[in-house]
């Protein structure tokens, strides 16, 4: 085994992190009988060798001992050295990339295209792991063989014939996946397999089987996709409840391993415990993808499985309409509403869930509002953790409030941003006890009045804290939340933090206790002296906030115009620039007397540098026609600028009548204006539900009725 491997010299080879001379043992340890060595090697090989889905030269010289390794009956867990084979080998390079000699991507691209070949050559040890012993090679093999082997017709014809005679549940399904994955690569192949998909789907006894016919149809011919595909997922999955058997336990425990591979495996385990049928998520999400901007069908979908007696269908809708709600805008109350229920239920992971994706709804979630109430008032023991069969689960309810600690402060994170006030008294609670996780301070400013009664609690806090190099952390969203409450009477504590700051992060403290002044208002009026002298601040974050503030505390603009001007000089950064003319649109019309120094900034090459100015310059002079040309080629060029310009259109009213056509088509769009796929933020849907807001506010301002 492993012939030849002392004959490369792995040190003149690299991978990640320098020399590969350590590349031979993770190599062994593949082979190694002890399941904790494998699964260390497995982790090192793609912590090292394929760091991040890299090929370098070491990766490529390991290629032929991986080969060996899979080929040879006596390995155990080869089923995860042939995801690595194709994760190695799979990565497909773009025919219309020509990369010249001298292009810094040169060499890994050649690395990609060179590892491609090598495994290609190799393939044919992947044609007998079809019928393996061993399940979870047969698992493995469909995707490498639809991945890598250079002969797609007689893999599509192996696949086929090995669907006839596999009997795990999960190998079949992954037998249909490869022969979807063949399809989508090869046109020449796609219209044969699409009819033959829809076959399977139509004549396959097993209902996964049928299910997963019909989501690869879909993937592969998106645009055919049946009409009756909701009510026949819908069948389909109760069929699988009222059929499927609990599986049978796995083989004897592996050994925890402090990696990365054995924390995913172990998250992975614990996601599937207890469901008879965990692997119709994946089928679920293929489906959902390949429904793309079908949102009705969507949510049809998610509602029928959030109606389901199985909370393992309940969980899988809830994590799916996470990604579904994240793209595409559409009517989610009644999506909303059920997942609150969820929130009762006596299985942690579903209220885990639920709990998780309501955090991110804001206003979103105001249908769940009586859930999350009832979830936070419950007794002690409501909805207390059993698991199938009704086994107690440890994790569940808490000794208070019926939710553990940081399970509460999760539901209470949903209940404040949707800006429910009954929020209020159980943030007081919070703010009593012990640590309260920062995000619930900084939804405070959705909260209203009624969030005034929190100012004590947030002022005794703030007067806890020490002044010391976390004072940033800790202080920041303290005085985030005492400025959303008009905590005016804390004062005393705020002057305390911005003249204490230690040098570690000292103007961002400084900005941030500045910022809270200036929505005290006329009540920091002691703290006068302070904003004058940070005025004078090298920092023009700090110089901004403190004039903000002087401004807001006096009234006075003598000096505050001075100061801000200042930094919308030519040779300015773009940062200051902005966070000067910022402070100026927030001044409004007294500040009028600052529009030629506003108006260069039209014309500047950092597009938030227009922005900030075209708004400020109209919230300063009314000058709508230099500030909505320069919005509204803003809004075209970048997206991500369609908040600030859409708060501008609603202020300017019928002055922005031009505009209208831009923002109807806004309203018209399907897809959120910030989606982003494979990547989001928690207050994406949050932003893209304030520019509809927004949007329809202009219209209405500009006489055409509300959208």
């Amino acid at each position: 085994m492993l012939t030849g491997i002392e004959e490369v010299d792995w040190a003149s080879l690299g991978h990640a992190y320098g020399p590969a001379d350590d590349v031979p043992e993770l190599l062994r340890g593949l082979a190694s009988a002890d399941p904790a060595e494998r699964e260390t090697a497995l982790d090192g090989m793609y912590g090292a060798v394929h760091h991040q889905g890299d090929v370098y030269d070491s990766t490529l010289a390991c290629i032929p001992f991986l080969l060996e390794l899979v080929a040879d009956p006596a390995v155990q867990d080869r089923g995860c050295i042939v995801e690595l084979l194709t994760s190695i080998g799979g990565i497909e390079l773009d025919d219309d990339d020509e990369l010249g000699a001298d292009d810094e991507e040169f060499i890994p691209a050649a690395n990609y295209a060179m590892a491609a070949a090598a495994i290609a050559a190799g393939a044919d040890v992947f044609l007998g792991l079809v019928s393996d012993p061993d399940p979870e090679v047969r698992l493995t093999a469909p995707c490498a063989l639809a991945s890598l082997h250079p002969e797609p017709a007689r893999v599509l014809t192996l696949l086929r014939e090995r669907l006839t005679v596999e009997r795990d549940t999960e190998v079949r399904l992954a037998l249909v996946a490869a022969v979807g994955r063949i399809a989508l690569r090869h046109a020449s192949l796609r219209t044969e397999t699409v009819d033959w998909l829809g076959w399977l789907a139509r004549a396959a006894q097993d209902p996964g089987l049928r299910l997963a016919a019909l989501a690869q149809r879909a993937r592969c011919a998106p645009g055919d996709i049946p009409d009756d595909v909701v009510p026949r997922v819908t069948g389909l999955l109760e069929e699988i409840r009222t059929t499927a058997h609990r599986p049978e336990p796995a083989g004897p425990e592996r050994p925890a391993t402090s990696t990365l591979i054995g924390q995913f495996r172990e998250l992975l385990e614990e996601h599937a415990a207890g469901r008879p049928a965990p692997w119709t998520e994946e089928l679920l999400r293929t489906l959902h993808t390949a429904l793309d901007d079908r949102v009705d069908d969507r949510i049809a979908l998610i509602l029928a499985q959030l109606r389901s007696p199985d909370w393992g269908q309940r969980s899988d809708a809830i994590w799916l309409c996470g990604g579904l709600i994240r793209i595409w805008r559409g009517r989610y109350e009644e999506v909303v509403r059920l997942v609150g229920a969820q929130l009762q239920d006596p299985e942690p992971r579903l209220r885990e869930a639920a709990a998780s994706f309501l955090e991110r709804l804001f206003e979103l979630g105001a249908p769940a509002a009586d859930a999350l109430v009832a979830r936070l008032t419950a007794g002690p023991g409501a909805g207390a953790g059993r698991g199938p069969g009704g086994s107690r689960r440890p994790g569940g309810a808490g000794a208070r409030g019926g939710v553990g600690r940081s399970g509460r402060d999760g539901v209470l994170l949903a209940l404040a941003r949707a800006g429910d006030t009954r929020a209020v008294p159980l943030l007081a609670r919070a703010l009593e006890e012990g640590e309260v996780r920062r995000e619930l301070l900084y939804a405070m400013d959705g909260l209203g009045p009624s969030a005034a009664m929190l100012a004590p609690l947030l002022r005794r806090r703030l007067a806890e804290v020490e002044l010391d190099e976390r004072l940033h952390d800790r202080a920041t969203p303290l005085l985030y939340a005492l400025g959303a409450v008009r905590g005016g009477q804390a004062l005393p504590e705020v002057l305390r933090v911005l003249r204490g700051a230690p040098p570690n992060r000292r103007d961002w403290v400084r900005e941030a206790a500045l910022r809270t002044l200036a929505a005290f208002g006329p009540a920091a009026r002691e703290a006068v002296p302070d904003m004058r002298r940070l005025m004078a601040s090298e920092s023009a974050a700090v110089a901004t906030a403190a004039a903000r503030a002087l401004w807001a505390a006096e009234g006075d603009l003598a000096e505050v115009l001075p100061a801000l001007e200042r930094w919308l000089r030519p040779g300015t950064s773009g940062a200051d620039r902005c966070a000067a003319a910022q402070a100026l649109g927030e001044i409004g019309p007294a500040a009028a007397a600052a529009a030629p120094a506003l108006r260069p900034g039209l014309a500047s090459g950092d597009l938030w540098v227009r922005v900030r100015s075209a708004a400020a310059l109209w919230r300063v002079s009314g000058d709508t026609a230099a500030a909505l040309p320069v919005l509204l080629a803003a809004w075209e060029e970048n997206r991500h600028a369609r908040v600030d310009v859409a708060e501008c259109l609603a202020e300017m009213g019928p002055a922005a009548a031009s505009a209208q056509l831009v923002v109807l088509t806004e309203l018209t769009r399907r897809r959120r204006h910030n989606a982003r796929e494979g990547a989001s933020g928690s207050h994406d849907v949050h932003l893209d539900e304030k520019l509809l807001t927004l949007c329809r506010a202009a219209l209405a301002r500009m006489e055409l009725g509300v959208f």
